[in-house]
């Protein structure tokens, strides 16, 4: 007797009992439909009598473009393109591009919000990269030329927050260099790690006080008896909280000294064993400066606001964590293995961030980057 097949396709209806659950044996596969991509299939859910096509919730729904073109133009967004040369190549708008990218942006939010969580992570290093958008002064600037947080234009940093031990990106936030956009931070990266890491940095200022905000531990001081208001609680770093500062002194543009700090954790961080370091969330801000075009320096590709930088950037931070294989991270194939694959003899089996945190089993395609669906968090238990 022929099974039902679990199509990976949740039921899109809100009124459906099965709304967004997946693998349940309530979708088949009904029909196909032809477009200019191929042929794409129509679904059916027995329990609501809804029918859906295969691109819902993708970024190709409803897209009368045929899908290569909508991947290409968003793989040039990765590789340092402009999007006057994307519209030119292509013969699309910018109008048009930015819209795909918006697309692509929310569904790579989707993905990180799914998968990254509870992350086993020991050590996190934190770095801001400085850009600018629409200006390179904000009409409205501070004294040392800093944007506001009022300020949409003017200098801008791309904030990230780095697992070197699994080469993953755990958050970015594209905000001014203030206390407010090194505390978002900090509370984004709270939000996807278990437990209280080590955290590094270089000698920023404020990443101490964004960290004791998050994690800290309130000391309460008995009443004396004696007038007057009783004194407020007082908020303590959290015991297991380790933060070390890496800070270069330079001299006309040299570099002259290294000076360790080890703000708060010191026991701790000796036990660890760990170091104080920062040069691999360093070396990705290279990589981000050769893949994304508005980043590039001394360039003309610059992004008109701030949301326009945002979106390229989540968007790489999901292709950089699953889609995109690392070379450190590659693991050498067996002899038996190697032998298996035929004539071509590999030596590596190549992994993505994503594989070595044990996010997932294999290298996604970029298709698959742009259709994934998930299911929502409280049902995810309970599927099977």
């Amino acid at each position: 007797m022929r099974k039902p097949k679990d199509w990976g396709q949740p039921c899109p209806n809100p009124e459906c009992s099965h709304y967004r659950l997946m693998n349940r044996g309530n979708i088949s596969a009904i029909s196909t439909y032809m477009t200019q991509s191929g042929k794409r299939r129509i679904f059916y859910c027995n329990k609501c009598d809804h029918c859906f096509a295969e691109t819902r919730d993708t970024v190709f729904f409803d897209l009368r473009t045929p899908e290569d073109k909508v991947m290409m133009a968003l793989k040039m967004l990765l590789v340092k393109v402009g999007l006057t040369d994307i519209g030119f190549v292509l013969g699309v708008t910018e109008e048009t591009v930015l819209m795909w990218l918006d697309r692509a942006a929310q569904k790579a939010h989707e993905i990180n919000t799914h998968l990254l969580r509870d992350l086993p992570v020991t050590e996190v290093q934190l770095d801001e990269m400085w850009s600018f958008i629409k200006r390179k002064h904000a009409q409205q600037a501070e004294a040392d030329g800093e944007s506001s947080d009022l300020n949409e234009d003017g200098r801008q940093w791309v904030w990230i927050s780095f697992a070197p031990e699994f080469r993953l990106i755990l958050a970015t936030f594209v905000g001014p260099r203030t206390f407010e956009s090194a505390l978002q931070l900090i509370l984004m990266t709270a939000g996807v790690v278990f437990g209280v890491p080590c955290f590094f940095s270089d000698g920023f200022s404020c990443y101490l006080s964004a960290l004791i905000e998050v994690y800290h531990t309130l000391k309460t001081f008995p009443r004396t008896g004696k007038q007057g208001r009783p004194k407020e609680p007082v908020k303590e770093p959290h015991p297991d909280l380790v933060y070390g500062q890496l800070i270069k002194k330079k001299r006309q543009g040299r570099l002259q000294e290294l000076v360790y700090r080890v703000r708060c954790g010191a026991e701790r961080l000796t036990e660890l064993g760990l170091s104080i370091s920062t040069s691999l969330i360093e070396r990705l801000n290279l990589t981000l400066r050769h893949a994304l075009a508005p980043l590039v320096r001394k360039s003309q590709c610059f992004c008109k606001d701030r949301t326009q930088m945002r979106r390229r950037v989540i968007f790489f931070q999901a292709f950089y964590n699953f889609a995109r294989p690392h070379m450190s991270l590659r693991l050498p194939l067996s002899e038996q293995e190697t032998s298996a694959l035929g004539l071509i003899h590999p030596k590596w089996q190549h992994r993505t961030p994503g594989m070595a945190a044990g996010l997932t089993n294999h290298v996604w395609t970029f298709r698959e980057l742009l259709t994934a669906k998930f299911e929502p968090f409280h049902n995810q238990s309970n599927s099977g």
